[in-house]
């Protein structure tokens, strides 16, 4: 059984990526069909950010799990048995 503090991490977290997701599919799908001129605008980055951050957040990903892995494997390295 989860403690109280568990669900509340677990609820945080699924509340920021609901609304990470939100505002991305909104950013990504809706905004392109609203006039430039509109003020929902002013609370979206450029376009050009929607493919950037992405492509970045990704890369890292793979970097923490390249590194991560590396880490794991050089720690459970047995040290050679020297032969007499």
């Amino acid at each position: 059984m989860a403690t109280a503090t568990d669900r509340v991490v677990g609820f945080g977290l699924v509340a920021f990526s609901l609304a990470l997701f939100v505002y991305y599919t909104l950013w990504i799908i809706a905004l392109p069909f609203i006039d430039s001129d509109h003020g929902i605008h002013r609370y979206f980055l450029p376009r050009e950010y929607a493919v950037i951050i992405p492509v970045v957040a990704g890369l890292l990903l793979l970097l923490f799990i390249g590194v991560f892995i590396m880490v794991v494997m050089w720690k459970s390295k047995k040290p050679a048995k020297k032969s007499d």
